[in-house]
């Protein structure tokens, strides 16, 4: 299973798309699970599981991404992540543009610098391909909802 940790309970990574896969995901200790991938619905193979999905799907089409996209997978992500047991997996196909972009999110709505957040993602999972316009997306959408810092403090 291509699988992230960012943090002991937020997890990125490509797609699930099979039971043995999902078996790994279970394994791993995910409760919740937000699918970016327009390609593929994950809620079947999840159902069976009791794993909670959110399917926000969207095109990786290196388009503006709407607030209301990332503020939907954040308040999902923060509400599960309420509970200290539950773990959050974020994905897309291959976890380099999408489900990266709604990490980069979810750390931002926690409080982490953006410096921070990239370097942290990067360095941990070295195939995120940061688009410009995904990590311009995330702090219009930061803007507007949270006040974090921009930059390391």
């Amino acid at each position: 299973m291509d699988m992230t940790w960012v943090t002991d309970r937020i997890a990125v990574g490509g797609g699930i798309w099979n039971e043995q896969n999902m078996i790994a995901v279970v394994k791993a200790g995910i409760t919740h699970v937000i699918n970016m991938q327009i390609e593929f619905d994950d809620r079947p193979l999840c159902q069976p599981y009791g794993v909670e999905v959110l399917w926000n799907a969207t095109d990786d089409d290196f388009q503006p991404k709407p607030p209301a996209l990332l503020d939907k997978g954040v308040q999902f992500a923060q509400k599960a992540l309420a509970s200290p047991e539950n773990k959050v997996y974020i994905h897309c196909a291959a976890g380099v543009h999408r489900a990266p972009m709604m990490t980069l999110a979810l750390l931002r709505a926690e409080g982490w610098s953006l410096e921070d957040a990239l370097e942290t993602v990067q360095s941990l999972r070295p195939v995120v391909d940061w688009a410009d316009v995904y990590v311009e997306s995330v702090e219009k959408y930061i803007s507007t909802k949270y006040q974090v810092p921009s930059t390391k403090q």
